[in-house]
């Protein structure tokens, strides 16, 4: 009982596989060998039929296959594995390829064509072309088909009305194209435009000219955005994106900002926005995430009026830049109205103790806190958080000065916390981390280690470094809950300089991977 059986079991799939390439039925000669270890590209599949070819790439991960699909036109054509995506290298010489492309990709819903700088894309005949194949295209990505025109995009947008998602970059197509596809395509639901030449400044403005069901737009790196005011202001609008486009953007805000706007989520980036904008901005009643980042002329007074009208806001992003306009009286005022906090980060604020206390106390639902580039947080204000927020799950600071006392009295202040990033505190040792794994051995700990006794890494944006200048050494004396109790006032009296322009990229990155680290976890249980 228990041992194999006598008889010799069944050979598997592998093993016949093994077999049959074994070197006595290999022949090397009739297949080409020769040529190809003297460098010739013999294909081994070849011989092998379509259908057994696909049964294959039936066993590669997505991945895979968009890897097995560069190698030669004919995987490409036979990969049917995925057959409602389908993502294309849109050189103009795939032209002649098209048609049997599509003739077994029968049923493409989403799809991508991406072109690189040096080669010419397909042009308008091609993607009419592909528009008749693929009626059912729900979701469409244009990268550098720099040859498609207006008119292009005119048939495209007649032979596509069951659209809802139209990404498109660095593209030459202008206002008459994308007029054309808000007037034909009314089922679009989102809408990106990046680096499109065509909008200059004597483009013809972007309507509505009907119904939409228009949900999200994105505008970024654009000479003349202000043609699109119009759907700014868009009653079905949901979401609004604005990054690094030219032009005052204040008169943009103000046309969605008579109290009937459905926004919820607005994020403005690089942009010349004032007080003025966010006072706009303050109407919309349903705002629940505002993203400031890099404004230099917004001020105290902008923010303090969108956190007055906004009671529904959970989510916060203040890159103050350095400017010094946006400090302890805007933060109080997010703490005494935004009682809903999930989510705040701060960047290049100079948020005091005053401030930082005020939202610990009043922000009880406040659960992902980043602090990144402030000179006037230290082991105090880490002290207060630790105090305060009760709620608090995952926290991240950066370029603070902040040692090791405040690393402690966080781990021993915050029962609900899971997740701790400190980046570029070089005050903080790694001493610390040896501590945090024995008290607290659930708490998932990522620092610098190394890196924080050596120079700063700069990003290529931010030209200047990171200067720290401790004006008396920290004094721990005693165990871990005294240096927390007593050690407080004496770190007080760090001072720092900082000549960095912080880069908002560690925290975007790091809240990524926690949302999607909740979604595993949620999904798994």
């Amino acid at each position: 009982m228990g041992q194999a059986p006598s008889s010799p079991a069944e050979s598997s799939g592998r093993d016949t596989a093994l077999w049959l390439w074994s070197p006595e039925f290999f022949d090397c000669e009739s297949i080409g060998f020769e040529d190809v270890v003297a460098g010739g590209h013999h294909d081994f599949t070849g011989d092998l039929p379509d259908d057994c070819l696909a049964h294959v790439f039936q066993f590669l991960g997505a991945g895979d296959r968009k890897r097995c699909s560069l190698v030669c036109k004919r995987w490409l054509l036979i990969d049917g594995q995925n057959r409602h995506r389908l993502s294309l290298d849109a050189k103009a010489e795939i032209l002649p390829f098209l048609p049997s492309m599509f003739n077994r990709f029968d049923s493409v819903m989403k799809l991508a064509l991406r072109c690189d700088r040096k080669s010419f894309s397909l042009s308008d005949e091609a993607l009419v072309m592909v528009s008749i194949r693929c009626p059912n295209l729900t979701r469409v990505k244009l990268r550098g088909c720099r040859e498609i025109t207006d008119l292009g995009m005119e048939d495209f947008a007649r032979n596509c009305k069951k659209l809802r998602k139209l990404s498109c970059g660095s593209c030459n197509f202008g206002a008459r194209g994308l007029n054309a596809m808000l007037e034909h395509c009314k089922l679009l639901e989102e809408l990106s435009v990046k680096r499109i030449r065509g909008i200059h400044e004597s483009a013809e403005p972007i309507q509505l000219r009907s119904s939409s069901s228009l949900r999200s737009i994105c505008l970024k790196e654009l000479v003349n955005g202000q043609v699109f005011e119009s759907l700014v202001a868009t009653r079905t609008l949901k979401k609004l994106r604005i990054i690094h486009c030219l032009g005052n953007w204040d008169n943009v805000l103000q046309m969605n900002g008579d109290g009937n706007s459905s926004l919820t989520e607005i994020h403005l980036e690089r942009l010349q926005v004032s007080d003025s904008g966010l006072s706009a901005i303050s109407k919309c009643r349903n705002l629940e995430t505002l993203h400031i980042v890099k404004t230099p002329e917004c001020s105290d007074l902008g923010l303090i009026s969108v956190v007055e009208r906004c009671k529904l806001l959970r989510k916060l992003h203040v890159d103050g830049w350095r400017t010094k306009r946006i400090g302890d009286e805007g933060l109080i005022a997010v703490a005494k109205h935004c009682l809903n906090l999930q989510e705040l980060v701060l960047i290049g604020v100079n948020a005091t103790h005053k401030s930082l206390s005020a939202i610990a106390t009043n922000c009880g639902k406040l659960e992902r806190l980043a602090l990144c580039g402030s000179g006037t947080i230290g082991d105090v204000e880490m002290a207060c958080i630790a105090e305060k927020c009760v709620a608090l799950r995952k926290f991240c600071i950066k370029g603070c000065a902040i040692s090791d006392v405040g690393i402690k009295a966080l781990a021993l202040g915050c029962p609900n916390l899971v997740k701790l990033k400190v980046k570029k505190c070089r005050v903080v040792t790694g001493d610390v981390r040896e501590w945090l794994r024995e008290r607290r051995r659930t708490l998932v700990v990522s620092m610098d280690g190394d890196e924080t006794k050596g120079p700063v890494l700069v990003n290529e944006d931010d030209q200047r470094g990171l200067e720290m200048v401790v004006e008396e050494p920290p004094v721990a004396d005693g165990g871990g809950d005294a240096e927390v109790a007593g050690g407080a006032g004496k770190l007080a009296m760090f001072k720092t300089k900082l000549g960095l322009l912080v880069s908002k990229s560690f925290v975007a990155s790091t809240f990524r991977r926690w949302s999607q680290s909740e979604a595993t976890s949620s999904s798994s249980s």
